[in-house]
């Protein structure tokens, strides 16, 4: 069964910074693109970012990849070991409150299996 359990959510400041996990098991998690995306009250699912996996990494490869809207505040990393993804989040705006999910596979698009989420909420 693939389990993806996310955590890290929170209440913060605009401006302020929050670091996401999502624990992956049920597949081998070093062989498959994983990526980040949210849901904001109302709105559909957006995909935020993109990381390769292990076993398509090399030359011209340019993961990740990120979407316009968090390009230069959010960072995507993966912990093959620890079967972990991450999503650190910076200068963050009221416009980024959502759940955030981490789901299995790649592409630029929200499909995919994914987790319960964690939410998070940027207000003063």
């Amino acid at each position: 069964e693939i389990k993806l359990v996310e955590s890290g959510g929170a209440l913060v400041q605009p401006g302020g910074s929050l670091n996401l996990s999502c624990v992956a098991s049920g597949f081998p998690f070093y062989y498959y693109a994983m990526k980040w995306v949210r849901q904001a009250p109302g709105q559909d699912l957006e995909w935020l970012s993109t990381i390769n996996s292990a076993q398509n990494s090399g030359i011209g490869n340019r993961s990740p990849y990120y979407a316009d809207s968090v390009k230069g505040r959010f960072t995507v990393s993966r912990d093959n070991d620890k079967r972990t993804l991450y999503l650190y989040m910076s200068n963050l705006k009221t416009e980024d409150t959502a759940i955030y999910y981490c789901v299995k596979g790649g592409g630029f698009d929200a499909s995919g299996s994914r987790g319960q989420g964690t939410q998070v909420t940027v207000s003063s």
